[in-house]
């Protein structure tokens, strides 16, 4: 996909059709606005009579989604899920997730606590998250990591790469680049 799209995903591994990192664009009007969030897809060996797990890599501040660890709480990809949707559809309703918290059914309580009593408070929380966490160089994946091993002299898109094979821990990715010169 092209780099203006709304969302994307890619295999992390050529060979491992069922681990994927994907996008999406923060939607425009929001405090996500500008942000490209990263989540890692994992399809499940049921799949697609089973929903694809979904995380968020890149901190949200979001009532329904965790602002520790990314999970997600999204009826589709839990009980409402249907083998009529696709990894795309599943992708959109992230990016639709980010227009239309729901605080009633939150992923992370205090943050939804901060949407119900101090709405402006939790704009600019979320405004200042995508600005730090989801926008400019600190937006790539694995940004710190891939600086590190370039700095050793590999390049930049095979570091990124073994990073991505590797779940982004920088020894594993640099043993495996070393196992390939």
């Amino acid at each position: 996909m092209g780099a203006d799209a709304e969302f994307g995903a890619e295999l992390v591994d050529g060979e491992n059709l069922m681990h994927w990192k994907g996008y999406v664009k923060g939607p425009e009007g929001t405090a996500y606005e500008g942000g490209k969030f990263h989540v890692d897809i994992v399809i499940p060996k049921n799949y697609p009579f089973e929903p694809p797990k979904m995380k968020f890599d890149t901190k949200v501040w979001h009532p329904n989604v965790s602002s520790q660890t990314g999970a997600i709480c999204l009826d589709i990809l839990k009980s409402e899920w249907s083998p009529a949707l696709t990894l795309r559809t599943a992708l959109l309703s992230l990016q639709a997730l980010l227009s239309t918290p729901n605080p009633d059914d939150p992923q992370d309580a205090q943050v939804a606590g901060q949407y119900k009593q101090d709405r402006k408070k939790f704009e600019a929380t979320a405004k200042q998250w995508t600005d730090m966490y989801a926008k400019g160089p600190k937006a790539e994946p694995y940004a710190e990591q891939i600086k590190q091993l370039t700095g050793m002299g590999f390049d930049a898109a095979q570091a990124k790469a073994a990073l991505l094979k590797k779940g982004g821990n920088t020894e594993q990715a640099l043993e495996y680049l070393l196992s390939q010169a």
